[in-house]
Order: C-alpha cells, then sequence, then structure tokens
C-alpha cells in the first residue's frame, strides 16, 4: 500500500503565499495552458497566459476561465469588458518560454506581442491572434461569475476556429502531441502531452 502523507490545514497556513498558491494550483492537475489576446479601446494589444480555460458546452460552443480579483488593475479583464472579444491561443512546446514571460507585469501601454515577441495575426473586430500558434479560437464574451474569493469566472461563446492545417483532416481528431502543445501544473511547471489511445465512444 502506498504511504501517505498528510499535510494539515496548519502547515498550510504558515506557508508563504507563492508556496500555497503554487500548491492548491496543482491539485487540479495538468491542464493546457491558453495566451489570451485582447485589444483595449486605446488600441494597445494585450496577450497573457491562462492555466483555468475549461469546457462548459457544445451547444452552444462555450469556454470558460478564471481571473484573479480584481483588487489590481486586469487588462485582459478591462480589454474583455471593453470590447467583448477575445482569442485563446494554445501554446506549444516552440513558444513556451514567450508565453510563460507573458505572466510578467507590464503597464498597460506596454503589448506583450512586442515584450515578449510574440506575432500579432490580426483577426475581425482588430481581435489579436498568436501568429505562432497551432489553434486559436475567437470568442465573444457571455456572462461572469463572481466566487466568493473574488475570482471571476468569465463565459465566452467560440465563434471562429482557426487550426494549422497541416494537424487538421475532417477524418481525425485533433492530435495535441504532434502539435508539441504542452500542459502545465501549478504557477511554472511544464509538461510535453502525447497521444496515449483512443477508446471507443461508450
Amino acid at each position: 500500500m502506498n504511504q501517505l502523507v498528510e499535510i494539515t490545514e496548519r502547515q498550510i497556513g504558515e506557508w508563504d503565499k507563492y508556496k500555497r498558491v503554487n500548491f492548491f494550483n496543482q491539485l487540479s492537475g495538468v491542464r493546457t495552458p491558453f495566451l489570451i489576446g485582447t485589444r483595449s479601446n486605446d488600441e494597445i494589444d494585450n496577450l497573457a497566459i491562462f492555466n483555468s480555460v475549461v469546457h462548459i458546452g457544445a451547444n452552444p460552443p462555450l469556454l470558460g476561465f478564471v481571473m484573479r480579483p480584481t483588487t489590481v488593475e486586469r487588462h485582459t479583464y478591462n480589454n474583455i469588458k471593453g470590447s467583448k472579444v477575445l482569442s485563446m491561443n494554445l501554446v506549444h512546446k516552440e513558444i513556451l518560454d514567450k508565453a510563460h514571460q507573458t505572466s510578467a507585469k507590464y503597464p498597460s501601454e506596454q503589448s506583450e506581442f512586442e515584450a515578449v515577441g510574440l506575432s500579432v495575426l490580426r483577426g475581425l473586430e482588430s481581435v489579436p491572434y498568436v501568429k505562432e500558434s497551432n489553434v486559436s479560437l475567437q470568442l465573444g464574451f457571455v456572462e461572469e461569475h463572481k466566487i466568493k474569493n473574488g475570482t471571476i469566472l468569465l463565459v465566452c461563446e467560440i465563434k471562429k476556429v482557426y487550426v494549422n492545417a497541416k494537424y487538421w483532416s475532417d477524418k481525425e481528431d485533433l492530435d495535441f502531441g504532434k502539435m508539441k502543445t504542452v500542459g502545465v501544473s501549478g504557477l511554472y511547471n511544464y509538461y510535453t502531452l502525447e497521444s496515449l489511445k483512443r477508446l471507443d465512444h461508450v
């Protein structure tokens, strides 16, 4: 039998902020990080990495993601509420370092695209996409739900999907292993993904 390590509420209370945040962020497992692209009313492109994107429904196609509390300025949140549109861009191995760097604090007048060296692909309604991404989504803001800890769940509807032609066939599923898509656990631990098996629908 596996030996269990008990971590008590008292022990957790003694951890510093970043150890606590990283630990609890890891407990939901490995997730796929996305770069969310938005544009401000001043026409400044914004780009930020998120590891909290979740599937909500397929009809209509909805995704959600969690924003940290707006007790400080949140450029992504402000831009979405202003323009009602955004992009989500899948992160892969070749752009991982640049993608992670978008989590640094930049002033609102600084475009993270320029700061980290990623290219803008302009979409409809001036939505900025990451040109280097293999899967990019155009979404419209639908609604938000405030959680009691101050975080906000934003729900958005997928309006358009762009897929690198090398990885798309109507007869096949998307192969995230071939795309070199990465996974993330916690604040800064990244993993590679590979296809394990495809089981029959039941």
